[in-house]
């Protein structure tokens, strides 16, 4: 739904505007110190993202090895912080593609192969409960499921890793069509480790870790020289995440926040912070993945941090006229600090549509009272321009 709507409705407005960052938006339009402040909520997630993916190569290697995970998740970090520094985008991009048909190939092997060889002990009907199928859980409000599914979809909407794609793109035409391209890909094969998942619980009885059970299932079910070719596409996928995400907090950092203070940095010299500041970000992201709870628990955090005023942000930001640095101030703000206190000191249900909803109240009240809030939001020289 992120990729879907991003792409249809603002991949290629923000193309056009000649961004290099997410946080170049936020200078666009409401002015460079809110989006330094931008830039500080935002790096968080990007890095508790690439925890989450940390982790899971660590139980993918802790499945396969005498490993424990937090050594794994070592190993796994140290190959991720060692290429995205050394490579930068380009490696970036190249790995996601060659990764991303290893893992297609990897999943569709194994979905045929578990579903064609399903042993007759195993009680399909025992994993396919209404209540496992249910969009919500028995005593559980519809407002309550609103809630749970507005973290991932609008908590990830403007995520810089997605918008630093389109904006990357040649033309404004590929940045759309990518991100429809990607869109489906992304649903049609999202669906495979979903239907293993779902059905893990009758094919793997009495499983300890339900984070390993695709490894496992792999284990079980494939020959030796295709359980190879699978594990390979699994660490693929998740190395092609963690690069994404710590290549765009090291050049959210750099780029918006540093270099604005260091006027006439060389070239060489900014891609050395950048450089500095993905491995300090990898460092980090191992020390959050180690001390977590789950994957799922990182993935939710890393789109519910702040990310209700980041979005209210460049919602306002992309569509409306007037706009001024003390609304986008307080909004960002507002929601961030709303999030925190709700989810975990006063651990209230609804916390994120409530700080969804603070955030939009505060940028639509204080615009109206921000003397001088009209913005005619210009872009900068196309990069083509800047380039030349």
């Amino acid at each position: 739904m992120c990729i879907f709507i991003l792409g249809l409705f603002f991949a290629r407005q923000l193309w056009r505007r000649g961004l290099t960052t997410l946080g170049d938006l936020y200078v666009q339009r409401f002015g460079s110190g809110v989006s330094q402040l931008a830039v500080i909520v935002m790096v968080p997630t990007s890095v508790i993202w690439a925890a989450a993916q940390i982790r899971a190569f660590g139980q993918v290697l802790s499945a396969n090895s005498q490993l424990t995970v937090d050594y794994a998740s070592g190993f796994a970090a140290l190959i991720v912080i060692a290429y995205t520094v050394l490579g930068g985008l380009l490696a970036d991009v190249v790995s996601d593609l060659v990764q991303g048909v290893v893992l297609i190939a990897g999943l569709l092997i194994l979905c045929v192969t578990v579903l064609f060889n399903v042993p007759e002990s195993a009680d399909l009907a025992s994993a396919l409960t209404p209540e496992r199928l249910a969009l919500r859980a028995d005593g559980e409000s519809w407002l309550s499921v609103i809630d749970g599914w507005s973290i991932p979809f609008i908590g990830s909407l403007f995520a810089a890793e997605l918008v630093s794609r389109m904006l990357a793109a040649r033309s404004p035409g590929v940045a759309v069509g990518g991100a429809l391209t990607g869109g489906l890909i992304y649903l049609l094969i999202g669906l495979l480790p979903l239907s293993l998942g779902l059905l893990g619980p009758a094919l793997i009885p009495g499983l300890e870790n339900g984070e390993q059970i695709l490894p496992l299932l792999a284990l079980q079910y494939l020959p030796n020289w295709l359980y190879v070719i699978f594990i390979g596409a699994l660490v693929s996928a998740i190395l092609s995440t963690v690069d994404s995400a710590l290549l765009n907090a090291g050049s959210l950092v750099s780029h918006n926040l540093v270099l604005p203070y260091l006027p006439g940095t060389d070239e060489h010299h900014k891609v050395r912070y950048a450089r500095l500041a993905v491995f300090s970000f990898g460092i980090i992201a191992y020390v959050l993945a180690v001390n977590a709870d789950s994957v799922y628990g990182l993935v939710e955090e890393s789109s519910a941090f702040g990310s209700a005023g980041i979005f209210t942000c460049c919602l306002m930001g992309l569509t409306q006229r007037r706009v001024g640095r003390v609304t986008a101030t307080a909004t960002i703000l507002v929601g961030m600090l709303s999030y925190g206190t709700l989810a975990y000191l006063t651990q209230v249900e609804y916390a994120y549509l409530i700080s969804l909803l603070s955030a939009l109240i505060t940028f639509l009240t204080l615009m109206w009272f921000e003397p001088g809030a009209v913005n005619s939001g210009r872009s900068v020289p196309n990069r083509i321009t800047v380039l030349q």
